[in-house]
């Protein structure tokens, strides 16, 4: 991790965040409401709680801000790339707010390997095949970031996995969803208040 962007986190000038969240989403209004879209729709989320205002930036590949919250400084980003091409925009965004720690990082993306609307907070760990989670730990160089996972549960074909994950939700299915991107928001709150470990202690072992 010696060349990551971690080490070298000073390009911001002023007062560095003390957490970056970054929703994973595909950018452009076809893939709105899919189901690999739901890291997007969280972070758009604590923005609208927040009073952020996501915009594309210069020198940026992402729509990001940074807000107060309870004492706190909170960046929030939406790259704008392709979701398999996120840590070409996720490496900027850490030098640029000051991140100095993965643990300052927060990953939010959909998860096959949950159920529609189940919720795992984790730190770390290998990449299950996301392509964007191997984007990032290609660009951060280390994957140590926390995780907020939303389940959006596996295709009937497990062959279809690429229609599946851009693919819309059942109305059932939306309705999960849109109780885990309010559930995922609350749990990113607790990891800026109180640390990782509380949200997984939170959030970890609910049904």
């Amino acid at each position: 991790m010696a060349d990551g962007p971690f080490t070298g986190a000073v390009e911001r000038r002023g007062t560095p965040a003390d957490l970056l969240v970054v929703g994973l989403a595909n950018p452009g209004e076809q893939y709105q409401g899919s189901r690999h879209n739901v890291g997007g729709e969280v972070v758009d989320l604590l923005a609208e709680r927040h009073g952020a205002t996501l915009k594309a930036r210069p020198g940026t590949a992402a729509a990001h801000d940074q807000v107060m919250v309870a004492g706190r400084r909170l960046a929030l980003a939406r790259p704008t790339v392709f979701y398999n091409e996120v840590g070409q925009a996720v490496a900027p965004l850490v030098r640029r707010h000051g991140i100095g720690a993965p643990s300052r990082l927060v990953v939010v993306h959909d998860e096959l390997d949950l159920e529609p609307g189940r919720l795992k907070v984790k730190v770390g760990g290998g990449l299950a095949g996301n392509n964007g989670l191997r984007s990032l730990r290609d660009h951060l160089h280390t994957t140590d970031f926390v995780r907020v996972r939303v389940g959006i549960g596996k295709p009937p074909d497990p062959r279809r996995g690429a229609d599946h994950v851009l693919g819309r939700p059942s109305k059932l299915d939306r309705i999960e969803l849109d109780l885990a991107v309010q559930e995922a928001a609350d749990a990113i709150e607790l990891v800026l208040a109180d640390g990782p470990e509380r949200a997984m202690e939170r959030y970890n072992q609910r049904s």
